[in-house]
């Protein structure tokens, strides 16, 4: 028979024994609930860290060996470009060349009509013929008379008379001279000849028409450019004139002649700067001996510009312009923030040069937040995820 008083003592014991595990796991599930908090409270604290940590990307200023190139409009002109205008009057006899057509510099373009001019040719000769007679024989009489003088036939004042007699005559002859000469360079004129080597880029007249001379009174007859070597202007914008000189390259294209390159040389330039444009007009000089290129086409010239003394350069993504002018956000040694007033020098287009500012080894924030502040603590993004992004 079972003693109940031994039954009761093992519930007890089987009891405490229990209640003992449940405690352990109690404070088991406690230790691991508290661990497990803590253990989210850091991840947060080091998720919320990381969060407030500003990551920036960065670069460093270049120095290129050239001054890279400038594109800017141009006009292509002939190297000589000239009207042809009669010197003389009268009917248009014959017309040699037309447009499009090379000619060398003295040959005949046309020839004129000019009767009028004729007949005044050889009324002038006449004239100097005439007077070249009474010249001489006013000089003759003249000797004479010093003879007579001599011998005391004739007053001094005779001789005298006939002297200055003859002194008019010679006057007389000089003018009929320089008259048939001025007539006979008209008759000449009647030979319309090309000032110079070129092609007849324009004809206004033909056989049979009225001329008039001079470019006063009546139009021109040809219009002859030389083309076997051409100039092109170009107009540079004040801030870039300083980088353009005299002997530089530069490359053109034309419309006309899609995926085709010139190469040129700036051959002079003005040396002053256009007050109503605030442009230097330069000019190139470009072989055209294949007659490729047309004068009066538009270009689009690539001038190589020289670098500018101890000029950095930086992309333009990294500028800020605040109230106290152009700024650019630097990262020093400890990872804060410093701002740097820089001086501009040429715009590049995605790049700008720094005339003064920041030095080569200087790290400069690209595309800075405008919440970005003086002394802020940043992150570099290191440079493999630079290079991925």
């Amino acid at each position: 028979m079972n003693d109940p008083i031994a039954g009761a003592a093992a519930h007890l014991r089987i009891f405490r024994r229990g209640a003992l595990i449940v405690l352990a796991v109690a404070v088991l599930l406690t230790a691991w609930g508290v661990f497990t908090r803590l253990r989210a409270q850091a991840a947060l604290r080091a998720d919320t860290a990381q969060l407030a940590e500003v990551v920036v990307n960065v670069t460093r200023p270049t120095r290129a060996a050239g001054g890279g190139q400038l594109v800017l409009p141009g006009e292509v002109q002939a190297f000589a470009d000239a009207a042809v205008y009669a010197r003389t009057s009268g009917y248009l006899k014959r017309r040699l060349v037309d447009i499009g057509q090379p000619v060398r510099a003295g040959q005949l373009l046309a020839e004129i009509d000019a009767p009028e001019v004729d007949a005044q040719l050889r009324q002038a000769e006449a004239d100097r013929a005439s007077a070249a007679t009474a010249e001489q024989l006013a000089r003759e009489t003249t000797a004479r008379w010093q003879t007579l003088y001599a011998r005391g036939v004739v007053s001094k004042q005779d001789a005298d008379d006939r002297a200055a007699d003859a002194s008019a005559k010679r006057a007389a002859l000089d003018a009929a001279q320089a008259n048939l000469a001025r007539l006979q360079e008209l008759t000449a004129f009647k030979r319309v000849v090309a000032p110079f080597d070129g092609v007849v880029t324009a004809r206004s007249t033909d056989v049979g028409a009225l001329i008039n001379a001079g470019s006063g009174a009546g139009a021109e007859l040809f219009h002859v450019a030389a083309t076997r070597r051409l100039r092109v202007q170009v107009r540079v914008p004040e801030a870039d004139a300083a980088a353009v000189h005299v002997g530089g390259r530069a490359t053109l294209s034309v419309r006309d002649r899609p995926g085709r390159t010139y190469q040129a040389a700036v051959a002079r330039s003005a040396r002053a700067i256009e007050p109503a444009t605030r442009t230097l007009l330069v000019e190139l000089e470009i072989d055209n001996k294949s007659g490729e290129l047309l004068p009066g086409a538009f270009a689009e010239v690539r001038l190589e510009l020289a670098a500018g003394a101890g000029a950095l350069r930086l992309p333009a993504a990294t500028l800020q312009f605040r109230g106290d002018g152009v700024q650019v956000a630097t990262i020093g040694a400890d990872g804060r923030v410093a701002f740097r007033k820089v001086v501009l020098g040429r715009d590049l287009g995605q790049e700008v040069e720094v005339l003064s500012g920041i030095d080569a080894d200087d790290q400069v924030v690209v595309d800075p937040a405008d919440s970005l502040a003086e002394g802020d603590r940043v992150r570099v993004l290191p440079a493999a995820q630079r290079e991925r992004g």
